[in-house]
C-alpha cells in the first residue's frame, strides 16, 4: 500500500494547514522503523515501512500526482491512501472515504488526474476562512495558538487511523476513528 501525505516542501510551509498530510507521514515515520528509499525520479521523500510505502511529494501541492504516479508505477502498488487538509470540515475533524471529487483541492485534483479518483482519502478538517478570497492565504499559514495546542493529538489520531487502514476496510475505520471536530 502507498500512503501519501499531501503538503508543500520546505521549512516555510512545514507548520501550515496545507501540510497536515506531511505531519501524519512524519508521525508514522517516528513510530515505525522506516527505510528511506527516495529516488530523484519519485519527486518526493519515500520511506518503506514493512511492506508499505510512505510518500511526501516534493513537487508542491499542485503537482502531487506526478510523484504519486511515479512511485505507484515503479513499485506496482494497487492501493493508495491520501492524507490531506479539507476546508469543508471544521478544524480537528477526521473523516474517511474512498473515491469522490477533489472539491477544489489542487493536490487531490493532481492525484485524480494521475491515478484516477478511486483511492482512500483521510480528510483532515482545517476549517475555512471567513471569505473565499482568503483561502490561499489561509491554507498556507500556521495554525492559531488554540489549534496548535490540539494539533499533536489530532496528528496522532490520524496516524492511528492510517495504521488501522492497513488491516481494516475504510468503513470500519470510519466507524471507529471519525472525529467531528
Amino acid at each position: 500500500m502507498l500512503i501519501v501525505g499531501l503538503g508543500n516542501p520546505g521549512s516555510t510551509y512545514a507548520s501550515t494547514r496545507h501540510n497536515v498530510g506531511f505531519m501524519v507521514i512524519d508521525e508514522l515515520c517516528r513510530r515505525h522503523s522506516v527505510q528511506n528509499v527516495s529516488k530523484s525520479s519519485f519527486e518526493g521523500e519515500l520511506f518503506k515501512m514493512g511492506s508499505h510505502f510512505l510518500l511526501k511529494p516534493t513537487t508542491y501541492m499542485n503537482l502531487s500526482g506526478r510523484s504519486i504516479l511515479a512511485v505507484k508505477n515503479f513499485y506496482k502498488v494497487d492501493e493508495v491512501i491520501v492524507i490531506h487538509d479539507d476546508l469543508d470540515l471544521p478544524f480537528g475533524a477526521l473523516r474517511f472515504k474512498k473515491g469522490g471529487g477533489h472539491g477544489g483541492h489542487n493536490g487531490l485534483k493532481s492525484a485524480d488526474g494521475a491515478i484516477g479518483a478511486d483511492y482512500v482519502r483521510v480528510r483532515m478538517g482545517i476549517g475555512k476562512p471567513e471569505h473565499k478570497s482568503q483561502v490561499a492565504d489561509y491554507v498556507l499559514h500556521a495554525f492559531n495558538p488554540e489549534e496548535g495546542k490540539k494539533l499533536p493529538i489530532w496528528i496522532q489520531n490520524a496516524a492511528d487511523a492510517v495504521e488501522m487502514l492497513l488491516i481494516k476496510n475504510v468503513e470500519e475505520v470510519a466507524s471507529k476513528c471519525s472525529i467531528k471536530g
